[in-house]
């Protein structure tokens, strides 16, 4: 259903470093990055994104003024990942929102992670597998 998502950061540098290590604890790594030459009022806006090999589905965009903070739950292959995508963030300075564990009231199998990234976006990622 969803194609691609924009996240926007006023300190693009730690963002950036951020989502790359993040990212790459869930097997996804940097697409692309490209300086926004089309806004005269920021030509200097740069960008960047995240997916796997050949696919940007996440945008990180510089902009001057804070966004407000949203919601993104990553996939991740088994509740080990979820356990190193939480570990990874927490290392790369990201606050933590709830830790690692099950979440049941979502469904029996639901075990997600949860942090806020730079920006204090709300970044989770999430296995919906077996134990």
């Amino acid at each position: 259903m969803i194609d691609h998502l924009s996240f926007y950061t006023t300190d693009y540098p730690t963002s950036k470093a951020f989502y790359e290590a993040v990212l790459a604890s869930l097997g996804h790594g940097l697409v692309q990055e490209m300086t926004a030459t089309w806004d005269p009022e920021f030509p200097t806006r740069r960008m960047c994104s995240f997916g796997p090999p050949g696919k940007s589905i996440l945008w990180l965009i510089e902009v001057k003024t804070p966004a407000s903070p949203r919601h993104v739950a990553f996939t991740a292959r088994n509740r080990a990942a979820v356990d190193a995508f939480h570990q990874t963030a927490l290392k790369s300075g990201a606050k933590d929102n709830g830790a690692p564990g099950e979440r049941p009231h979502y469904h029996p199998h639901y075990y997600g992670a949860f942090v806020l990234d730079p920006d204090g976006n709300n970044i989770e990622a999430v296995s919906h597998g077996n134990p």
